[in-house]
């Protein structure tokens, strides 16, 4: 049997748009000549729907597109998913079989993920279908399990239609799910997934189909628009390649910065500079998605900033070809403390003049973000917003947080990976001792423990779910393992007016995990 797999970006709340390029990839010689296409889950309308999944008005836009689609396709047969209210239950997420310009089948989600349960009524799972003298399992990527539980009828042919947000271990884990599915049933089996971001949610593509053996037959790449037709009986298997993590999160990075630009029809962004390892991240990773001419830098430095830095700052941006401005903030420094002399009389200078340097930046990017139509991009790692090492309204603005999700270890690891095939991210500003230099000879170590050492007590605590006690008994301090899990919970409330972040790990902070702030 021939299946045409289709992985594509999709335009949430456009079911209208979907439609056309739905209908696009049925006219295709490609998909004429095969007997069945397979679209990702939530392709008509896009995901995540979230509130207006419950609109009157989008439910009837997506079934009046749906009746399009079967009207126009022909004797086509074909899988594209979509919310679909169902008779005497409810709006479900639905995976609609059309063959013949008629709906076949109709399955619905069964295992909803929590924001999926404020949408959708729990559905029936997965459904086995007659076609083509086989029996096809079709469902959704969460469902599976009811496969191997034995709780359907033994399947020839496995389809699975996902639409999973990215995270660096899932590709991981998916791969392991199909090959057991695969051993389990003794069945040929297609995975379909779409790809692109939608505002903080990246989906990866890397859509495959394996034979009944547990070979690859076709492996579509991750983070593009791809497709392919695969013979589910062909012997030939192809190379299984299974990306580094680090590559992943790059393309992921990369993806989602590039998508949040298109659909959000911005052109230009701006950020701080500082010579440090995170900006120069970002800057990076931006350049990459939109085009280095369309991304600007502000050197904004101070009486504590070293010529270094600005040096640094200068050489990533000749290396990248963006433009940039250098902007010395001395004097609106000076003028913002001799205008609270008065108020603050002969208190001595604290972290209150720190911040005040931070939110004068902070200013700056902002007002030529509004100035230019750019979009400020955010440069907070994972682990100062995790101890609330940043300042709210400062380095803290921003309309999009690109490296929000990974550790100060992981930022190192990313500019690695980028500079493998030459420099880009200069030398000095990897292997410099990170700064804020918000006074004299600053540096972070100052407030925050050695970043090894912290991330590796965050990644026990945030990302698997340690106590301290049980911190304590991987041989970590327990004054140090206690002031960072204190500090975690302190800074919850400067993480909820954090800037929208790009997801790549299992537990996000915001779109995961949540804590009470009192």
């Amino acid at each position: 049997m021939n299946i045409h797999v289709v992985q594509h970006d999709v335009r949430t709340n456009r079911p209208e748009e979907n439609l056309e390029w739905i209908m696009g990839e049925l006219e295709s010689a490609e998909s004429r000549e095969a007997l069945l296409t397979v679209f990702p889950a939530c392709t008509l309308c896009g995901a995540p729907l979230f509130a207006s999944a419950g609109y009157t008005d989008m439910q009837k836009r997506a079934q009046a597109a749906l009746q399009e689609l079967v009207a126009r396709s022909e004797h086509r047969a074909f899988l594209v998913g979509l919310p679909l209210q169902i008779q005497d239950k409810g709006l479900c997420n639905a995976i609609v079989f059309v063959q013949n310009c008629a709906i076949r089948a109709i399955v619905t989600k069964k295992y909803l993920a929590p924001d999926e349960q404020r949408c959708f009524v729990r559905g029936e799972g997965v459904q086995v279908v007659q076609f083509h003298d086989q029996r096809i399992a079709i469902g959704f990527y969460e469902d599976l399990k009811e496969l191997t539980r034995g709780h359907v009828e033994q399947p020839d042919l496995v389809v699975c239609c996902g639409c999973n947000v990215f995270d660096y271990q899932k590709p991981y884990r998916t791969r392991y799910r199909m090959s057991k599915i695969v051993e389990t049933l003794n069945a040929g089996l297609v995975y379909v997934n779409r790809t692109g971001g939608e505002g903080p949610y990246l989906y990866a593509g890397g859509s495959l189909a394996m034979n009944a053996a547990g070979g690859v037959l076709c492996q579509l790449p991750y983070f593009e628009d791809a497709c392919v037709t695969v013979d589910m009986q062909q012997i030939e298997e192809v190379e299984d390649e299974k990306p580094e993590a680090v590559e992943l999160v790059y393309k992921a990075l990369v993806c989602g910065l590039r998508d949040y630009f298109r659909k959000n029809g911005i052109q230009r962004a701006v950020l701080g500079l500082s010579g440090g390892v995170d900006s120069a991240l970002v800057a990076t990773l931006a350049a990459d998605a939109i085009g280095a001419e369309n991304v600007h830098g502000l050197l904004m430095p101070s009486q504590y900033s070293t010529d270094h830095s600005v040096k640094d700052a200068e050489d990533l941006a000749h290396n990248l070809g963006m433009g940039y401005h250098i902007v010395p903030i001395r004097d609106m420094f000076d003028s913002f403390r001799g205008a609270l002399k008065p108020v603050f009389g002969d208190r001595a200078e604290d972290v209150t003049e720190e911040n005040l340097q931070a939110r004068v930046r902070g200013t700056l990017v902002m007002a030529y973000a509004n100035k230019f139509g750019a979009l400020a991009l955010n440069t907070t790692n994972r682990s100062e917003a995790a101890m609330g090492y940043g300042t709210i309204y400062g380095d803290s603005c921003g309309g999009l947080a690109v490296i929000g999700d990974l550790y100060k270890t992981e930022v190192y690891q990313l500019c690695e990976y980028i500079n493998r095939d030459g420099i880009r991210i200069p030398v000095n500003t990897i292997t410099k001792a990170p700064s804020a230099e918000l006074r004299p000879g600053q540096k972070d170590s100052d407030s925050l423990p050695d970043y090894d050492t912290l991330d590796a007590v965050l990644n026990l605590y945030l990302d698997e779910s340690m106590c301290e006690d049980e911190i304590v008994g991987e041989g970590y301090d327990r004054e140090l393992v206690h002031n960072v899990i204190r500090k975690v919970g302190q800074n919850e409330w400067k993480r909820l007016q954090f800037a929208p972040q790009l997801k790549v790990s299992p537990l996000s902070f915001g779109l995961d995990r949540r804590w009470p702030i009192s």
